[in-house]
Formats: C-alpha cells, structure tokens, sequence
C-alpha cells in the first residue's frame, strides 16, 4: 500500500461526477437484467478462445458469450442437464419466488419470546424479507424493495445493530455497461421489514461488491472492469471507502486503496471478507491481501508503527497464487479461520490460529476440469509486505497447500460439454465447507485436514445455479439464481 500521496502522483483522481448522489434510481424501473453470468467476462479477456493457466476466464473478464453483462465470471452452461444427484442432505423446504437471488442476509429483531429472524433475499429483483421464524424451512414473503434489472447485490452486507442494508449496484444495473454505466450502493432502511426503505443512493467509482469494515461505519466497494475514464494501464477497478456513520449522508473518499494488486497493476478488486480479528481481506485479480483498518500495527512498508483506518489501511498479509496450482490469477473470495472463529476449519492446534486461507478461484476456460478452484493456501512468508512489493520480474506467490475442483467427483454431471463447474461462494461451520459451484450445484468439503479436503456431501438438481451457500441453524441456505431459495438440512452427520 503506498502512501496517499504516493497514490496519487501514478493515476487519474476519479471523476467528481461519480463520487456522490446525483439522484437515486427509481426502484420500479421496469428494465430486465438479462443475466445469464454471475460475474461475466471483460473486455480483452475473450471466451471465444481457450486460454493458459495464467490468463483464465476469470470474474470481470469479456467475451462473446457474456450475455446481458460483461462482468463476473459465471456463464449459462451449454448443456442443460436432465439429471440430478443429491447425496448426505435432503431439500425440506424453500421458496421459488426468489428466483434471480444472488445473496442472502440474516437479521434478528426483538428478544426473547418475540424474536423474529428475516432472511433478505437480494438478486435482479432487488430486496425480498422472508419471516423463517416460525418454520425456518417455509420462507414467508413480509416485505419488498423492488427493483427490476438490478445488479449486482453479491455477497451483500448488512448493519446488523442499525438494521441497514447495502445494496450494490454494477455500472450494468439497469442496462448499462462497464465502460459508461453508473455505479454506486442504494442505502436501505430496514428496520421494519414489512417496510423497506431507500434511505438514499450514493454514486461510487466502483460497484460490483461493498462490504462493512469497522463496525460498519464504512464501506468498501470494488470491481468490476475498469470505466472508459479510468487509467489506461488499469486492468479493473480498485476499491474506494464510503463513511456511513451518518448512513443518510454517505462520503466518498476520492483515492482508491487495494492499488497495485497484480503485480504492482492496479486491477480488479472483487470483493472483502472481514475476519474475526478485523482484517479486512481484499480478493480479485492478483490475489489476496489482508489490511488492518483500525488500530496501531507496524507497516512492513513504510517500516514504521502506525495508526490504521479504513482510508489508510495497514498492509498485514498476502499475495498472489502460485499459477502452477490453479487455473488463473483471478481470486473471488476469501475466510480466514481465526480468533473466535478458529475452530471452523483445519485444527488450529496442528495448522495454526488464522494461518491459512480459504479461497475461491472464479475462472471459466474450455471444460469442466480448467474451472476454479477451491485453494487453500498458507501465510507464510508473507506477514513482510511481499504480496505489495511483488513485480512481474520479482513475483511472490503464496504456497497453496490443495486444491478442490469439482469435475469427475461424485454428483457431479458427466456430460462431456458441461462447462459451468467454476467454485463461487461459500461459507464454512465446524470443519465443513458449504460452496456453490453453479450448475454443479452446492458441495459439502471436509476441510479438517486442508491437505486433503474430503467431499462428503452433495445436492445438485437438474436445473442448479447455486451461486452463494449458507449455515443457519440446522440448516443451509442457498440462493439460486434459477430456483430462487433452497432450505437443505444435512444428514451426512
């Protein structure tokens, strides 16, 4: 991370127009995403054409078969499948009327007796409230923000203490493009669920994710491809930091942080995961890196002790893959098992407290064995600044201790032209992960030893396209982007 004045003097400042609230748009517009891509190709990364190992066909790639966006590396398969398998869950519920949902949020309201727990569906629709109070496995509709032909909502964070929900839009929301489109997140009020409300919108130079740090008192939003005004030698968009401590009066900060991310090129960052210690990790092409944003820590860069916060973050850990293990530079998310959450994956007591990291590769090439992977990769040697000093002469690449792809496992689909088997998201509980692979449907990965990562369960209907899983309670959780919301109760355990 370079100082900010550093950054300054090696790109263009961000257009003012783009930085705050030109009015918002009107929920009802009646436009149709047209997606058949979670995070479709870019421009100059054609899927015409099979790529090496070290291209890819990665999120916020291009190419002729991008469908209604051009930006996340999802594609509809070529081969729809008429079989299913399902193995270790069963299907006890759900709801088909969130069809088009990418993301799902989980808010408790009340105490005691009168406790109520709404699951926030959001997707091109929108925003859907479901009460799963009274039978977790019969989602009710109680309330909606409509919102047709939005996009993107991935991964979408919440305000649990204020009850504020933040939506965030892709410059393709609404018909728009990567080069010209307007990006930026809607503000939700959502303290009545019945009664959503946009609080405001603000305009953002980037828009593909937001994410909550400290506290969410701030937020970090990245991707996808770089607009036309951008630098010319950008590869994608970075991220910028909204203050939301007044959430009716967002600021946006006008310097980009996550720079220099591949390899000293600034380029597509994709998304954050904050682990239980506070560190926000920062996904995308070129990698992983890790930041403290709040408190004081040493800087291996500028080599001093010094304050960080979410404008000037301290670098902590991370870098780039090593292309050998997987199929392309281009890293989605990310979780780092630590601190309260220590025990959720591999044994702390034999791999360490918060010393490996859990990634999802999201790449598209020729065949189902070319496709993203799940990584898991050691920290080590990287806690020195490495993955912000690496260049294309000097690279430094983390030591990726397995991979997991799911083509020719178990469940999976044998037809030869399946080729939407890329990993997405995914969400880890007691040594198991839980994670989306499209039309592969939703795996269930014994991650307990991380050098041997173990299927032990499986659902995949005919017609999946699970895009993000989650644990709650007895349950899992999946927002499908063909059949809305699936309720799966595991029974491998």
């Amino acid at each position: 991370m370079l100082p900010r004045s550093s950054r300054l003097s090696h790109r263009s400042r961000p257009a003012k127009r783009l930085l705050q609230g030109g009015g918002a748009v009107a929920a009802a517009v009646a436009l149709t995403a047209g997606t058949a891509w979670a995070c479709p190709p870019e421009p100059g990364y054609s899927t015409a054409a099979k790529t090496t190992a070290a291209d890819g066909q990665g999120e916020g790639q291009g190419g002729a078969r991008a469908g209604g966006h051009a930006s996340h590396g999802h594609r509809a398969s070529t081969a729809a499948s008429d079989t299913e398998s399902v193995k270790g869950v069963r299907r006890v519920g759900g709801t088909s009327d969130a069809k088009g949902a990418i993301s799902l949020v989980f808010l408790d309201y009340g105490h005691g007796r009168g406790k109520r727990t709404i699951m926030y569906a959001t997707g091109q629709f929108g925003l859907k409230a479901y009460d799963i109070t009274a039978d977790p496995r019969v989602p009710k509709l109680v309330g909606q923000l409509s919102m047709p032909g939005m996009w993107e909502t991935e991964d979408t964070d919440v305000d649990a203490e204020r009850k504020i929900i933040y939506l965030s839009r892709d410059p393709r929301a609404f018909g728009g493009n990567t080069a010209t489109g307007e990006s930026g997140v809607y503000v939700v009020d959502a303290s009545k669920p019945e009664s959503l409300r946009q609080l405001t919108y603000v305009q953002v130079p980037a828009g593909h994710t937001t994410t909550c740090v400290n506290d969410c008192r701030y937020l970090w939003t990245g991707g996808p491809a770089k607009a036309s005004w951008m630098p010319a030698d950008w590869g994608g968009r970075p991220v910028w930091v909204t203050d939301v401590r007044n959430p009716a009066k967002p600021k946006v900060d006008p310097d980009p942080i996550d720079t220099g991310r591949n390899d000293g090129k600034t380029d597509y960052t994709h998304d954050i995961q904050v682990d239980s210690d506070g560190v926000a990790w920062a996904s995308g092409r070129g990698g992983v890196r890790g930041y403290y944003t709040s408190g004081r820590h040493y800087d291996p860069l500028k080599r001093k002790w010094r304050r960080a916060t979410a404008f000037d973050p301290v670098p902590y850990a991370g870098g780039g893959l090593d292309e050998a293990t997987t199929h392309s530079t281009f890293m989605h998310n990310s979780y780092r098992a630590v601190g309260s959450t220590r025990n959720q994956a591999a044994d702390p007591r034999r791999w360490g407290n918060g010393k490996l990291l859990y990634i999802t590769e999201e790449t598209f090439n020729e065949g189902c064995a070319n496709d993203g992977l799940l990584v898991i990769a050691s920290l080590s040697g990287s806690y020195n600044g490495e993955g912000w000093r690496s260049t294309p002469d000097r690279k430094f690449r983390l030591n990726t201790v397995a991979t997991w792809g799911v083509a020719g496992k178990e469940g999976s689909d044998p037809d030869p032209a399946q080729d939407d088997c890329s990993a997405h998201y995914f969400d880890v509980r007691d040594g198991v992960i839980a994670q989306s692979f499209y039309s592969q449907g939703t795996r269930f990965l014994d991650v307990r030893d991380p050098t041997n990562p173990r299927q032990v369960a499986y659902y995949r209907p005919a017609d999946a396209a699970s895009w993000q899983p989650y644990w709650h309670g007895r349950y899992v959780y999946v927002a499908d982007n063909t059949r809305g919301i699936d309720v799966l109760e595991p029974t491998f355990r």
